[in-house]
């Protein structure tokens, strides 16, 4: 086996052609046979498995790192059932000892106000989470945004719902995932103005600029509410991208330009959707679309025909 390698190279002739004898285990330069190291380790495990129920047993690493859990997972658990490693029930007094191990070490595991509270707003930013739908980056960068707000010592006076849903609208600006902040704010059970406010506190505080989500991003949920065709997409996104090189999308909300180039999309490929169904989809006025779909066919010169 050929081994390249732009670090290794060989003392004897400075080459890089090297081969790993495993048999012997050595690392042996292939133009002048110079012998460059007698010790070689294997990475590999020390088990083989011929399938993926056999790899999943044998394996002996626990879970990846998560942010998403206080001690990032790398704490030991107490199993719940009451049974020794061979499938037998354990004896009562054995039982209420395990019992206790099991409590303690759960107390044991969360110490301090900080500690309680991250482990909470952890559990609480898993809940919007799930209730939104987001997908797992999102959660964890959620996390990690938790975890500065704690450090930098900034959560005291707000609550943690208010900061946990300020976190996944961040998070979800950072992700590229489009959630409206009403909807962040619905999922925390909390009011919009007290989302909006943590929100711009954590931007001030952090000194973190999130990403704008332009509006050709809002197009494909859209199209997936409305159930309408990719072609409704491609059109409505071609018009965005050019609207945006006439910078028509300057000061204007990213949702209503995006309603409103869906709504002429879906007039031009004949997939007619009534201006009331956009809509409410795009959670924007009637009055929004009109003006913004005015604007578009007026500048960039469309007929559409109704």
């Amino acid at each position: 086996m050929v081994y390249r390698s732009e670090v290794v190279r060989c003392p004897e002739c400075g080459g890089t052609r090297l081969i790993r004898d495993y048999e012997a285990g050595e690392i042996v330069c292939e133009n002048c046979g110079y012998v460059v190291s007698t010790i070689m380790l294997n990475e590999e495990p020390e088990w083989r498995a011929f399938d993926e129920e056999q790899r999943e047993r044998r394996v002996r690493v626990g879970a990846p790192l998560t942010y998403s859990i206080h001690d990032k997972g790398l704490s030991t658990i107490i199993d719940w059932r009451d049974r020794d490693i061979y499938g037998k029930r354990l004896k009562p007094k054995t039982r209420a000892r395990v019992y206790r191990l099991r409590k303690w070490h759960a107390r044991s595991k969360v110490y301090g106000a900080t500690e309680r509270n991250l482990a909470y707003a952890l559990s609480e930013l898993l809940r919007i989470v799930n209730k939104l739908n987001l997908p797992k980056n999102v959660l964890e960068t959620a996390s990690v945004i938790y975890r500065k707000v704690i450090k930098s010592k900034l959560i005291r006076g707000r609550s943690i719902q208010g900061v946990a849903a300020a976190a996944i609208y961040m998070a979800c600006r950072e992700c590229n995932v489009i959630r409206t902040l009403d909807e962040v704010a619905k999922a925390a059970n909390i009011s919009k103005k007290e989302a909006g406010r943590n929100f711009r506190f954590l931007i001030r505080k952090l000194g973190e600029k999130p990403k704008l989500i332009g509006p050709e991003h809002w197009v494909a949920r859209f199209v997936n509410h409305l159930s309408l065709s990719g072609d409704v997409e491609t059109i409505a996104v071609k018009i965005l991208n050019v609207a945006s090189q006439l910078r028509l999308t300057s000061g204007r909300g990213p949702a209503g330009m995006a309603a409103a180039a869906t709504y002429i999309a879906c007039t031009l490929t004949g997939e007619h959707r009534t201006q009331g169904e956009i809509a409410r989809g795009a959670n924007v006025t009637e009055v929004t679309i009109r003006n913004r779909y005015k604007e578009l066919t007026q500048k960039l010169l469309l007929i559409v025909k109704l």
